[in-house]
């Protein structure tokens, strides 16, 4: 149904924008078009229109859901760490393993925070997360579980895809154009997940460019000439092309594979070990379909409860960086590029602000409102396994990863060895 806007109302609302319009059913001529016939269609005069952000999502989340969250971190505030296992744990509980890459996901689809200098130019809030493996590595498992997880999600599929499907299209309808938003646009303060990434052509791949730092759409089509908001974060995936991978290229140029904030590589290495507890997980808890209902661990969160979480933590917490954590981001920004083998795609400016992005959103799944130590020490391990040759931690395989039996021990030892590491020991 075609919504007509006047007066006041006109420029209220962009492609992409879920909007509640009130307004008065109307019949109205369409064009007459020679040697056709005259049709009447239905419209919507609107006298009202209220464009929504993350406000849907909150209906969702009820009082009683925010005081369950209110009491669980109050139970588990002597063991914090064990509390957010917990959470990593109910995400995508078919794939055994992959734990760095369920937190990387997870922090991704909660982002961080977005702010505008007194200008008016605005730095991203939103983090990109690019996974390249091999096939089998459960990729688009979790492109999928992601998408369903986030209070507004767009999935898409670079097989195919175009520069108009990504961006915007302009539509010749009954002699008139008009704009058609396409996914990164559709997806404006969501998730755009995108599968098969290596698969767009090159000439599609530059229009992500401006979308996935300006968080915008520039469109000059048809004699038409307008800016679309496509403030998304994009979580990609693709698969490795022979050598690449192995050779620590996900075969992306430098300017695309800046803007992504994490890489993850998962190379399925043949492990003997690692392989029987793959396979006993499938056929003994139900992982492959064989049993009609799985029964999750008592622990375990339920979908709806970890999607509100998800929801909630978004829209009630701003954490600010505490002085502690700065130190903590500013020492391994400053390791990285004295590094000598460090990527010049990937230790850029972009890359403090994208350990910032990622402690940011850490502190949210941690239920507060400012980045503590152990903040930025889980953003440092995180890139740590994203950059080709870790200068704190060493190269981390991302894939065959779990969850530690004693989370508290485990990460009090890692954050240890981190602030040694980096000249910090004192703030331990």
């Amino acid at each position: 149904i075609a919504v007509v806007l006047e007066r006041d109302l006109v420029d209220r609302v962009k492609s992409g924008d879920v909007v509640t319009v009130t307004g008065i059913v109307m019949c109205r001529w369409r064009p007459a078009v020679s040697e056709g016939r005259p049709d009447i269609s239905v419209a919507i005069r609107a006298s009202s229109v209220s464009v929504h952000g993350d406000q849907m999502a909150q209906r969702a989340v009820t009082g009683a859901r925010r005081a369950e969250f209110g009491r669980f971190w109050a139970e588990h505030e002597s063991a914090a760490m064990r509390a957010r296992d917990t959470i990593i744990a109910s995400m995508c509980p078919q794939i055994y393993g992959l734990f760095y890459v369920k937190l990387a996901v997870l922090l991704v689809v909660i982002g961080g925070v977005a702010c505008t200098d007194a200008a008016g130019m605005r730095v991203r809030g939103e983090a990109h997360l690019l996974m390249v493996g091999d096939p089998g590595t459960a990729k688009s498992q979790l492109l999928r579980y992601a998408a369903r997880l986030a209070p507004r999600a767009v999935l898409a599929t670079g097989v195919g895809s175009t520069s108009a499907g990504l961006t915007a299209a302009a539509i010749k309808e009954r002699g008139e154009w008009q704009l058609e938003a396409g996914a990164l646009v559709l997806a404006d303060r969501g998730l755009c997940c995108i599968d098969e990434f290596g698969s767009i052509r090159g000439a599609e791949r530059n229009a992500v460019l401006e979308a996935m730092e300006q968080q915008s759409v520039s469109v000059a089509k048809a004699g038409m000439v307008c800016r679309l908001n496509a403030r998304c974060t994009v979580l990609a995936a693709t698969n490795s092309q022979h050598g690449l991978l192995a050779a620590g290229n996900a075969g992306l140029p430098a300017p695309l594979l800046s803007r992504f904030d994490l890489v993850l590589k998962l190379v399925d290495t043949h492990d003997e070990q690692w392989d029987a507890r793959v396979s006993s997980f499938l056929l003994g808890n139900g992982g492959l379909g064989l049993t009609d209902n799985i029964q999750l661990p008592s622990n375990m969160w339920a979908f709806d409860k970890l999607q509100a979480y998800v929801a909630y933590v978004r829209a009630a917490f701003r954490p600010r960086i505490s002085r502690a954590g700065e130190q903590v981001l500013v020492r391994y920004y400053q390791r990285q590029r004295q590094h000598d083998r460090h990527s010049a795609a990937r230790t850029t400016v972009r890359l403090l602000e994208s350990l910032i992005r990622v402690a940011q959103a850490h502190a949210r799944l941690m239920f507060r409102g400012k980045v503590l130590v152990a903040d930025a020490v889980v953003a440092v391990v995180l890139m740590e396994a994203t950059m080709q040759t870790g200068s704190v931690l060493g190269a981390a395989d991302a894939l065959h990863t779990t969850a530690p039996a004693d989370s508290d021990l485990f990460y009090a030892e890692l954050e240890a060895l981190v602030l040694r590491r980096l000249d910090l020991a004192h703030l331990g």
